[in-house]
């Protein structure tokens, strides 16, 4: 079996959450901080997520096409978007990033705005507020996030077919390989991809659990340990 489609799956998988991951968080936080237009932007943000996948990909062909304008900039320097493994990221970078920002927003959102508030009394900046206070308090919603958008994006199929296309070696990834199969009437083959699809989101939802399940261990442990020595004190 050719083993093309799973490297070429798990290379789009993680350099789409990578950029997802950053993409994600800064969205969520500008929205957040938004007084105006937040709905608007929300939607935008959002609107993928409930999108067809197909049109996500028409779309996709409307902007980087040879007769649009990104496309024509790039024929210009002998460069080609459509039918690439780049196409490939970028449909998977837009087909997950609603999680990552829904997940982060509402992480960002549930956070103790008291906190917040201490710090600026204290007159820390806020991009330390950003990184010391907002981000901590978030990281098991971005964690949540980042494990929801990589196996988003790698059972990702509509946009990528559309815009990659299903080239065997280049642009065929396990999705892809998969509708191959099915239509060639290999259904051995479909079934095998099958198998590897479900067996690596299993695994990574199994790791996020366990890193959730021991870091909520963590916390309550160094809660007790601060409950104790605050008792000692007022002894």
């Amino acid at each position: 079996m050719d083993v093309s489609p799973f490297i070429i799956s798990l290379k789009t998988a993680f350099l789409a959450t990578l950029i997802t991951f950053f993409l994600g968080i800064y969205a969520a936080h500008c929205v957040v901080k938004m007084k105006r237009f937040q709905g608007v932007m929300d939607t935008i943000f959002t609107l993928p997520m409930v999108l067809p996948p197909t049109v996500v990909g028409f779309f996709l062909l409307l902007l980087f096409g040879k007769n649009s304008f990104i496309g024509k900039i790039l024929l210009s320097f002998d460069l080609t978007f459509v039918f690439s493994w780049e196409a490939t990221v970028v449909s998977a970078v837009v087909v997950s990033l609603p999680l990552m920002y829904r997940t982060t927003r509402g992480s960002f959102e549930q956070i103790d705005k008291n906190i917040i508030y201490a710090a600026r009394t204290l007159g820390i900046s806020e991009t330390k507020i950003f990184w010391h206070v907002i981000l901590p308090n978030a990281w098991y919603g971005i964690i949540g996030g980042v494990i929801l958008s990589f196996t988003r994006a790698l059972g990702e199929f509509g946009a990528t077919i559309m815009v990659a296309g299903n080239i065997p070696g280049r642009t065929q990834t396990m999705s892809t390989a998969i509708y191959s199969a099915v239509q060639a009437g290999d259904n051995e083959t479909a079934f095998q991809w099958v198998i590897v699809v479900v067996l690596i989101s299993f695994a990574v939802i199994m790791l996020m659990n366990y890193w959730t399940s021991n870091q909520l261990k963590r916390t309550r442990r160094l809660s007790k340990k601060k409950r104790g020595a605050d008792s000692g004190v007022v002894c």
